[in-house]
C-alpha cells in the first residue's frame, strides 16, 4: 500500500520547468550573429580586381575577364545544388565551416597563387562560399520559435550588412589613409577570416533540418512497417511540396516576381562581378592610394540596406501596379547601366553604381514578401532554391556567351553595354504587361454594374427603413 500522502504527491501534476529554448536563444542568436559579422570582414574584397591586374600578380585585363572571372559564374551553377542538399543533410554547421575554411583557401590562393590556373580555382573556392550562404540564413529558424522569425532574420541581415559596411570601409581607410599596399590587406583578411572559422567550430548543432532529419520516430515506423512506408511515400515532405509547388505556381504574382528574380538578379550578379574591372578600364591605376573602391562598395551597402528597410513602407495594390513599379525599377537600371558604360569619369562610374544596387535592393524585400506571403516554410524555401537556382543557369550562359573567351570573349566595356540592352528589353516587356494589366482594370471598372441612382422620394422612403436597422443593431449586439 502506498500513504495516501505519497499518493496524492504522485498525482500532482509537476510544474513546468524553464523552457530551455526560452533561456538560451538569445545567446545562439547573438552569437551566429556575430559570426556572421565577422565572416563579412574581408576589407581586401573591394581590391582583389586592381591586386591581380598590380604588378605583385601582372595579369593581364583580358586574362582576369576573360579567363579568371567567368569560372565564379560555372562553379557556383555546379556547387549550388549540392550544397543546397548538404546544407539541409548535415544541419547547418558542416557547411558553415565548409564556407569558413573556403574563405581561408580563397586568400591563401590570392596570396600564394602564381597562375591562371590558381586564380581560377581561387574562383572555385569563392563559389563555395557563395552557395553556402544559405547555411547561414536558414540555420538561424533552426534556433528559435516560429513566433521569433521575423526578429532573428532582421538581426542577422543586420550583422551581415554591418560586417559588409565595416569592411569597405576599413579596407578603403586602410589603402588611403594609411597606405597599406594590396598584398598586405589580403594578409588582414585571412588573418580576420582565420578567426571566423574558428568561430564556426563552437556553433551548434541542431537536431533537425527542413527536409531530412525530421523525424526519427517515422523513419523506425517505416522499417518496422514497409508497406505503410511506401503508402507514406505521398506524404514525405519534398514530395508534397513538389506537388504544392505545382499547384501554386498558377498564381499570376508569383510567377512574376520569380521571374524578376530569375531575370533581373542574373544581370544584377554579373554587372557586380565585372564592375571593378570596368572601373580599372576607367580609371587605370598603378598604386593604391588613388583606388576607392571600398568607399564605392561601403556606400552601395548602406544604400541597400535603407532601400530595403524603406520599400517595408510601401502600401500599394501590388496586383494591379506591380508590373508599372518593376518596370520603372528596371528602366532606371538600364539607365544607370549605360552611364557606366559610357561615362569616363570614375567618379560618375561609383555614384551609377551605388544608385544600381540601391534601386536592385529596394525591390528584393518587396519580391521576398510577395513570393513568400501564400507559402508555408518549406514551401518557401523551395522556390527561393529554384529561382536562385534558374538565375544561376541564366548567369552562366550569358557568361559564355558574352565574357568567356571560348565565346565572344568581349572585353569589359562591350559587356557592359549588352547588359544595358538586356535590361531596356526587360523594361519593354514589363512597360507592355503593366499597360495590358491597367487597361484591362479600367475597362472591366466601366463595364462594372453601378448602383442606379435613387430619386429625392425614394431616398426619403429608405429613411425610415434605414432608422429601423439602426434599431436593431443594438439587440443583435447584445
Amino acid at each position: 500500500m502506498v500513504p495516501s500522502g505519497q499518493l496524492a504527491k504522485k498525482q500532482e501534476p509537476a510544474e513546468p520547468g524553464p523552457d530551455p529554448e526560452l533561456k538560451s536563444w538569445r545567446c545562439l542568436v547573438s552569437y551566429l550573429c556575430f559570426y556572421g559579422f565577422m565572416a563579412q570582414l574581408r576589407p581586401g574584397e573591394s581590391f582583389i580586381t586592381p591586386y591581380l591586374l598590380s604588378p605583385d600578380k601582372n595579369f593581364t585585363r583580358e586574362q582576369v575577364t576573360n579567363e579568371i572571372t567567368p569560372v565564379l559564374s560555372y562553379s557556383y551553377l555546379a556547387v549550388l545544388v549540392p550544397v543546397f542538399l548538404l546544407t539541409d543533410y548535415l544541419r547547418y554547421t558542416p557547411v558553415l565551416v565548409l564556407q569558413s575554411a573556403s574563405f581561408v583557401a580563397v586568400w591563401l590562393l590570392l596570396l600564394l597563387g602564381r597562375s591562371v590556373l590558381h586564380m581560377q580555382l581561387m574562383e572555385l573556392c569563392y563559389a563555395l562560399t557563395m552557395a553556402a550562404r544559405i547555411a547561414y540564413s536558414s540555420y538561424i529558424f533552426s534556433l528559435v520559435r516560429p513566433a521569433r522569425y521575423q526578429r532573428v532574420a532582421g538581426y542577422s541581415r543586420s550583422a551581415v550588412l554591418l560586417g559588409v559596411f565595416t569592411s569597405s570601409v576599413l579596407g578603403q581607410l586602410l589603402v588611403s589613409a594609411a597606405g597599406v599596399p594590396f598584398s598586405t590587406l589580403n594578409y588582414v583578411s585571412l588573418g580576420l577570416l582565420s578567426g571566423s572559422l574558428v568561430l564556426a567550430l563552437f556553433l551548434r548543432r541542431p537536431r533537425r533540418s527542413l527536409f531530412f532529419n525530421r523525424d526519427a520516430a517515422a523513419s523506425e515506423l517505416a522499417r518496422m512497417n514497409p508497406a505503410a512506408a511506401r503508402g507514406a511515400w505521398r506524404a514525405w515532405t519534398p514530395a508534397r511540396m513538389l506537388r504544392e509547388l505545382g499547384a501554386t505556381a498558377r498564381s499570376p504574382q508569383l510567377r512574376l516576381w520569380s521571374l524578376w528574380w530569375v531575370f533581373n538578379s542574373a544581370a544584377y550578379y554579373l554587372i557586380v562581378y565585372y564592375t571593378h574591372i570596368l572601373w580599372n578600364v576607367v580609371h587605370p591605376t598603378a598604386g593604391s592610394a588613388s583606388v576607392y573602391n571600398g568607399g564605392a562598395d561601403a556606400a552601395s551597402t548602406l544604400l541597400g540596406a535603407i532601400s530595403s528597410f524603406s520599400a517595408g513602407f510601401v502600401k500599394i495594390r501590388w496586383a494591379l501596379w506591380a508590373k508599372l513599379v518593376i518596370a520603372g525599377v528596371t528602366v532606371v537600371q538600364a539607365a544607370l547601366v549605360f552611364l557606366m558604360y559610357s561615362s569616363s569619369d570614375i567618379w560618375l562610374c561609383y555614384a551609377a553604381f551605388v544608385l544600381f544596387r540601391g534601386v536592385y535592393q529596394f525591390l528584393v524585400p518587396i519580391a521576398t514578401f510577395q513570393i513568400a506571403s501564400s507559402l508555408s516554410k518549406e514551401l518557401c524555401a523551395l522556390v527561393f532554391g529554384v529561382n536562385t537556382f534558374l538565375a544561376t543557369v541564366l548567369k552562366t550562359i550569358i557568361t559564355l556567351i558574352v565574357s568567356d573567351k571560348r565565346g565572344l570573349g568581349l572585353p569589359v566595356h562591350s559587356q557592359f553595354f549588352i547588359y544595358f540592352v538586356y535590361f531596356l528589353v526587360l523594361f519593354g516587356v514589363y512597360l507592355l504587361g503593366a499597360l495590358v494589366v491597367v487597361v484591362r482594370h479600367f475597362r472591366d471598372g466601366r463595364r462594372a454594374p453601378q448602383p442606379p441612382e435613387l430619386s429625392p422620394a425614394e431616398e426619403k422612403a429608405m429613411q425610415p427603413l434605414d432608422a429601423q436597422e439602426q434599431s436593431l443593431q443594438p439587440e443583435a449586439k447584445a
